[in-house]
């Protein structure tokens, strides 16, 4: 029997969004949100499938996981899992994004290529340091984080219910 709480629910709605950008975000035009001919020119074909199955087979692995224990006691290892590997991910977010956008780190690296490949996207934010990110990876990025906030709760709090009925199987 499981009692699945609304953080969970909430977490496998997280992980299924970021799914769908990493299925969608290169290959799929979604009008300003993204330019897949402008990613297709500055990526080959082999790079973006690639990043694209390495991104899809990773939240593949991490919503698979919320699904095997959902509603149940996650042993230490899933929590540790669920946390470690989405807070690596935005640590590589942050290197590639918000570092070089906020404080300029590594920003003149970066300039052109953001340029070439999301400069007619939409976003809200002002450029800073020759970078702006667009709309749809501001949206990814927050969800992410999200998921990260809603991955430490889960793995922090103990539904009384599941321990009981983990305590009844054991």
């Amino acid at each position: 029997m499981r009692n699945i709480r609304r953080s969970e629910k909430l977490l496998v709605l997280g992980l299924s969004i970021i799914l769908i950008f990493m299925i969608i975000q290169d290959w799929v035009p979604l009008g300003s949100l993204n330019d897949v001919q402008a990613i297709h020119q500055a990526k080959s074909s082999s790079e973006l499938i690639t990043t694209t199955l390495i991104g899809v087979v990773q939240f593949l692995l991490l919503l698979g996981l919320v699904l095997i224990f959902i509603g149940k006691r996650y042993p230490i290892w899933a929590r540790l899992w669920l946390v470690i590997h989405q807070l690596s991910i935005f640590i590589g977010v942050l290197f590639s994004w918000y570092l070089p956008y906020f404080l300029g780190y590594k920003a003149e690296e970066k300039v052109e290529e953001y340029r070439e490949m999301f400069g007619d996207t939409h976003s809200f934010l002002p450029e800073m340091n020759g970078i702006v990110p667009n709309t749809f990876h501001v949206v990814f990025h927050l969800t992410l984080l999200f998921s990260i906030v809603l991955s430490i709760y889960i793995s922090l709090t103990n539904n009384k219910e599941s321990s009981k009925i983990y305590k009844k199987a054991s």
